[in-house]
């Protein structure tokens, strides 16, 4: 089930409001918000919830023991047993047929295989669960001795399968303490209705005017224009597919009292790559900084061991995405980068923007080809086109059909990636006809993205295969 289903719109989520607000007790609503969730993630796959509960178990049992152990030996032994443990379970689900299908390459030989699927949000809630017993060992969070509560950390359905990922600590109070008010419910609600209309009318319109592209001119056939039209328009989709679902998640955490992280903060407008992944998936990019980077030692080491330092950290966000090795170059092409600019310090540099900005696009819609492909040389066949090595001519038929098909949709997402309407809101939110004609627009967007859900067959979000 995803947020943009009309399953999820018209039953999941009225329901799950109702059993909320039919009682005032925080144990009640502990408990309805805990099932829902559980039936959430249940929905596609009932058996993968027994993966969640195993690691989520693993980790509850071991907060308690670094909890009562005096020793800080034994402590870190307990710790360094529940993170291996989570990951194995993430290994096994998701990396073990890799590992297999590259030592059968090397040794070219064929093993015969039969790992079960993925569970959707594997990688998410088993971050999740890690942070909760390192900051338990930290001593930066009281152990939870509730073991539903815990899972209820881990599960809750807003943000379980494709983040923002939210440390225990962020809402450690408010499961116990939170507060509903009119307010906060209604700024939810702008913000469910914002990233749905995110999703539904800009990435699934990207997406559909991409395959068309990709589909009709084959990836050996592309032409100059095309190979980099398609790579924008993925460019926009998955950036308003992601941040479109944080907006939801963040949205509904408001419905029922929770405060979630930013995960986006308008990426597209950075001025070198760096930047760029301060932006992006923010919630990722805190949890590497603060449970990998920083212990390795961070930035205060000399320049060999930063150089080893973000290799490590880039390498591990690139698998991190994906069991493949098109996600491990990709996320190694963002290690040099970031290396390249720290040693040169152009991260700190005082390049105008209307070079800088150019410059850092170009280099991130570069980076998004290794992402879209899974076939490594289709990639790289893509990429000589994109720079005149590898192509069918300047412009093809099919990409001059799609722009024109479709003539409005790039420079809207330009504008919707643009901070346009946070500016524009922060300075007309004193006026009272504004405060008036907003819901009223909200309401016509929303209706809007339903009228085109009950027409679309095509609506994925990319971020459930991590």
């Amino acid at each position: 089930m995803v947020f943009s289903s009309l399953t999820f719109l018209g039953i999941f989520l009225p329901l799950t409001l109702f059993f909320n607000f039919i009682s005032n007790n925080i144990r009640w609503k502990n408990f309805f918000l805990l099932i829902f969730s559980l039936v959430f993630y249940s929905w596609g796959e009932p058996v993968w919830v027994l993966a969640m509960l195993f690691s989520t178990s693993i980790n509850y049992i071991c907060g308690l023991y670094i909890d009562r152990m005096k020793s800080q030996k034994a402590k870190k032994l307990v710790l360094t047993i529940g993170t291996i443990a989570s990951l194995s379970i993430l290994f096994f689900f998701k990396y073990a047929g890799f590992v297999v299908d590259t030592f059968s390459s090397i040794a070219n030989t064929k093993i015969n295989t039969n790992f079960p699927g993925l569970p959707i949000g594997i990688s998410f809630y088993t971050f999740q669960t890690i942070t909760y017993t390192v900051d338990v060992y930290r001593k930066k969070v009281k152990v939870q001795k509730n073991y539903f509560k815990l899972l209820l950390f881990v599960s809750m359905f807003h943000q379980l399968i494709a983040g923002p990922i939210v440390q225990y600590g962020d809402i450690a109070d408010a499961i116990d303490n939170r507060k509903e008010s009119f307010g906060l419910f209604s700024k939810g609600m702008q913000r469910f209705i914002i990233g749905l209309a995110k999703k539904v009318l800009l990435a699934n319109v990207c997406a559909a005017a991409l395959n068309n592209v990709i589909m009709a001119d084959g990836i050996n056939k592309m032409s100059l224009v095309g190979s980099w039209y398609s790579m924008i328009l993925f460019a926009f989709q998955i950036y308003f597919d992601f941040s479109g679902y944080s907006d939801m998640a963040i949205g509904m955490g408001k419905f029922f009292g929770f405060n979630f992280r930013e995960n986006f903060n308008y990426p597209y407008i950075s001025s070198s790559i760096s930047e760029f992944w301060r932006r992006w998936h923010m919630s990722l990019g805190a949890f590497f900084r603060e449970y990998l980077y920083i212990p390795l030692g961070g930035n205060r080491v000399g320049k060999s061991r930063l150089i080893f330092n973000l290799l490590v950290v880039w390498f591990l966000t690139g698998l991190w995405h994906g069991a493949s090795w098109n996600f491990v170059v990709w996320g190694v092409y963002y290690g040099i980068l970031i290396i390249f600019e720290k040693l040169t310090k152009l991260d700190k540099a005082n390049i105008p923007k209307p070079l800088s900005i150019p410059i850092t696009l170009v280099l991130v819609i570069i980076g998004w080809v290794f992402f879209y492909y899974t076939d490594l040389s289709a990639g790289i066949i893509h990429i000589r086109s994109m720079f005149g090595t590898n192509i069918s001519g300047l412009i093809d038929g099919n990409t001059i059909y799609s722009v024109k098909d479709n003539i409005s949709l790039i420079p809207l997402c330009v504008i919707c990636s643009l901070p346009l309407y946070s500016y524009m809101d922060n300075k007309l939110k004193p006026r009272k006809l504004y405060r008036a004609l907003k819901p009223i627009a909200l309401l016509c967007i929303f209706i809007l993205t339903i009228i085109y859900l009950v027409g679309q067959t095509f609506n994925p979000f990319l971020y459930f295969r991590f």
